[in-house]
């Protein structure tokens, strides 16, 4: 492809994009995707094509083939999950990135990625209202930032072991502690990070699924008793299942006592806190080790673009460092290189679809969007408060509300069924998408808001065929 064709098919695509952006906000589709499993691999050829193919021949698969199998994010009715917006100003910031094809292997390599990331991930922390103190870095994913978290948890324990015996030199087992409601890439990193499930400590919460001090503090001095030794301390600003937030100050009294690494789990949570009526939701997180917010969630950022803090840089860059000497240049003691606050080696230009989210919407127009969300919860959640047989399950101090419908003469079981059955005639219908969840050990339905065309309008669509699901379930 040259750059003339290059040009002329960018611009269709550019088009298509638009297209399916209207269309997906007037609900031309289901939002949930209508095949089988394996449909669209029985559509495809089994093996690559020998020679090259037509591009029009391939935006027309895109039509015909692909956007068929795609469930709709992007739909004002789309409640499932979580809100991932990609923003159309971040998809343009994207674009960008991917035109520009930078590498960012160190500073020299590509300057403008190193500087810009810097620049944006600082303008996250003001925006979220966070001390001078922190150090920011792009991840691609929080599941990744919490990975990295743990291991510079479990080097500042074994005081750089890594670089002698590892885990295996320990004197004694290395714990971990997270809550019930933690979400699973916290275990998983965990066990990626070499502490082995018999030292995940899972601690109770109480009835608005928060973290109990009380048992956090029982199981830390327990394991000290029988000699282990703790280590890291995950908590969390908005749970996956329910948005709960664990009282982050008394955990943070706990794990300074005890020198556990506190890293705050805020992926969805995180964004709310350009908001600063929402930033009693974290107070304490100034005493922790280090944070995670997903931009590429509840702001809009295009996935993916998940955004690690630290308190102290040096420590990560020590636990991550890695300096071939093809990598060094004379620039190295001036700057920051970027591979050395990871996992990876190189690393894409995420920082420009942040920085045209930003610039594109400012704060206010973020805060706006963010506002929105959350007064469109508040209303979903009277409306289950004052309707018989509905019933909220937790608090909403975001922009999820948990609910189960519970008629009477159900037991356990049937009403397990009654919840999966009313969720379910939702979702096959295509005027919305929702996903159900355990809680205390029963089915409940989680409504996410937060796509950026959901409206009023949406909300109440969606609360009225709630109401008639639940008869024809």
């Amino acid at each position: 492809m040259d750059h003339e064709e290059f040009r002329r098919f960018g611009h269709q695509l550019i088009d298509w994009i638009a297209d399916y952006r209207r269309d997906c906000a007037a609900g031309a589709f289901p939002v949930v995707a209508r095949m089988d499993p394996g449909a669209l691999r029985c559509r495809l050829p089994a093996g690559p094509p020998r020679d090259g193919e037509p591009m029009e021949e391939i935006l027309a698969d895109l039509s015909n083939l692909v956007l068929p199998a795609c469930t709709h994010w992007q739909d004002p009715r789309f409640f499932a999950y979580f809100p991932s917006n990609s923003a159309l100003a971040a998809v343009l910031g994207d674009f960008a990135s991917t035109g520009l094809a930078q590498l960012g292997l160190n500073w020299q390599a590509s300057p403008a990625l190193t500087e810009l990331e810097e620049v944006v991930c600082d303008w996250m922390r003001q925006m979220m209202g966070l001390a001078e103190g922190w150090s920011g870095v792009i991840q691609d994913t929080a599941s990744t930032s919490t990975l990295v978290a743990l291991l510079c948890a479990r080097e500042r324990a074994t005081d750089y072991g890594a670089a002698h015996g590892g885990l295996q030199a320990s004197t004694a087992p290395l714990t971990v502690y997270l809550s019930s409601q933690s979400h699973s890439s916290v275990e998983k990193a965990a066990l990626l990070a070499g502490f082995g499930r018999d030292n995940v400590r899972v601690v109770p919460v109480d009835e608005q699924y928060r973290m109990r001090p009380d048992a956090l503090r029982d199981a830390v001095e327990e394991d000290v008793r029988r000699g282990a030794r703790p280590c890291a301390l995950v908590g969390t600003v908005g749970s996956t299942a329910t948005t709960a937030v664990d009282p982050l100050g008394e955990l943070a009294a706990i794990a300074q006592i005890h020198h556990l690494w506190l890293h705050v789990d805020a992926a969805m949570a995180g964004s709310a806190m350009i908001l600063p009526e929402c930033r009693p939701l974290w107070q304490g997180v100034e005493a922790a080790d280090s944070l995670v917010v997903n931009a590429h969630k509840w702001l809009g950022a295009s996935f993916d673009c998940s955004l690690y803090y630290v308190r102290d840089p040096q420590h990560l860059i020590r636990v991550m460092s890695s300096s071939p000497s093809y990598l060094r240049t004379a620039a190295d003691e001036q700057v920051k290189n970027l591979r050395d606050w990871g996992v990876p080696l190189g690393r894409r230009f995420r920082a420009l679809k942040l920085w045209f989210l930003i610039r594109e919407q400012g704060v206010s127009g973020l805060a706006m969007r963010l506002r929105r969300d959350l007064a469109h919860a508040r209303w979903l959640a009277d409306r289950i408060d004052e309707a018989p047989h509905w019933r909220r399950l937790a608090p909403v101090p975001l922009q999820t509300v948990c609910v189960r419908h519970e008629p009477p003469g159900l037991g356990v079981d049937g009403l397990d069924r009654h919840t999966l059955a009313w969720a379910r005639h939702i979702n096959e219908s295509g005027h919305a998408y929702l996903t159900p969840a355990m809680l205390d050990g029963l089915w409940m339905v989680r409504v996410s808001l937060g796509v950026e065309g959901t409206e009023r309008r949406h909300v109440e669509a969606l609360w009225a065929l709630m109401q008639q699901a639940v008869k024809a379930a």
